[in-house]
């Protein structure tokens, strides 16, 4: 692995800000190397990089025009002439970014995506595979030229209905912008003895609970959810969920969270549930880390919910 080379993709559409955070990162001293970096830059926009930063950081650029020439073929003849150390891929927007094939001795350390404030909900309405798909990719958003602050809660709940990993930044000309989330702005009671989460609110709970797990803990909780039975949990655990429409109908995901109760013998597949519970932060494999656990209280089996698909965006 220690010959691996390290590759950081940043995607964007043209004009979301790519050239210039690049621009900055290759100009910081953590990135003043004697090792060669190979930067790919696969679309032109206005702003042009600045050739004394470049050889300042030891880099070299390759322009590649055509999607049809983004190929393993490509790229290896580009490994071979510059035989660098790292590699950054400033990524063309409109290109499909969902099956990228790199040389066998790079290894994609970080992906992250640029989007413009002004423009984001524009591009995100008309071209939402396309977004979405940079989303998923990405480990990393950062959303530059935010003027309608408004907005970003909005924007923050449809970027992680796409990947609730994500982790979402927000600047404005002054630098990064703070946006708590409090319990007033939640559409449902945090002070009443079982906070009741309607089902047109599950998704908003949803994505709070795995952003903010500390808020819920020690409440009760009521919610109307279905079962999903995973292969591999024990006998008294499911997956309390509801799919969850992010971009089209072609695009649905079980939006869940792994729950804990002596009911769950009971219960199969697809079967409805009105459960009243209480939520614990712990380790699980199954999340690769910490999440939130359901501590069922009460369950009982109720019809189909009239609407069971929750929409996100």
């Amino acid at each position: 692995m220690d010959d691996m080379k390290q590759v950081f993709i940043i995607y964007g559409f043209l004009e979301s800000g790519k050239t210039q955070f690049i621009n900055f990162t290759l100009g910081q001293d953590y990135f003043q190397m004697d090792d060669k970096t190979l930067l790919i830059v696969c679309e032109e926009g206005a702003e042009e990089y600045d050739s004394e930063v470049l050889k300042k950081s030891n880099t070299v650029m390759e322009i590649i025009e055509d999607y049809e020439d983004f190929n393993i073929d490509t790229l290896n003849a580009l490994n071979k002439k510059h035989n660098p150390e790292r590699i950054l891929i400033e990524y063309n927007g409109m290109w499909d970014c969902k099956n990228i094939q790199l040389p066998s001795d790079w290894e994609i350390r970080q992906q992250m995506t640029i989007a413009d404030g002004v423009t984001f909900e524009t591009y995100f309405n008309n071209m939402k595979s396309m977004f979405a798909d940079m989303i998923r990719n990405s480990e990393l958003l950062i959303m530059n030229r935010c003027h309608a602050t408004e907005k970003l809660n909005s924007y923050k709940m449809s970027i992680k209905a796409i990947n609730t990993n994500i982790e979402v930044v927000f600047e404005n000309e002054e630098g990064e912008i703070d946006l708590p989330m409090t319990d007033e702005d939640l559409p449902y009671d945090m002070k009443a003895d079982i906070i009741e989460i309607g089902e047109k609110d599950y998704g908003i709970w949803y994505l709070d609970m795995w952003d903010n797990t500390d808020r819920y803990a020690g409440k009760r909780l009521h919610v109307k959810t279905m079962v999903m039975k995973e292969p591999g949990l024990a006998k008294n655990y499911f997956v309390a969920g509801r799919p969850a429409m992010t971009c089209c109908a072609d695009d649905i995901v079980f939006m869940g969270a792994i729950c804990k109760s002596r009911e769950a013998k009971n219960l199969e597949s697809r079967d409805t549930i009105d459960m009243i519970f209480t939520i614990v932060e712990e380790y699980r494999s199954d999340y690769g880390g910490n999440g939130p656990v359901l501590y069922a209280e009460k369950i009982e089996k109720i019809p189909p919910l009239k609407e069971p698909i929750v929409q996100m965006v």
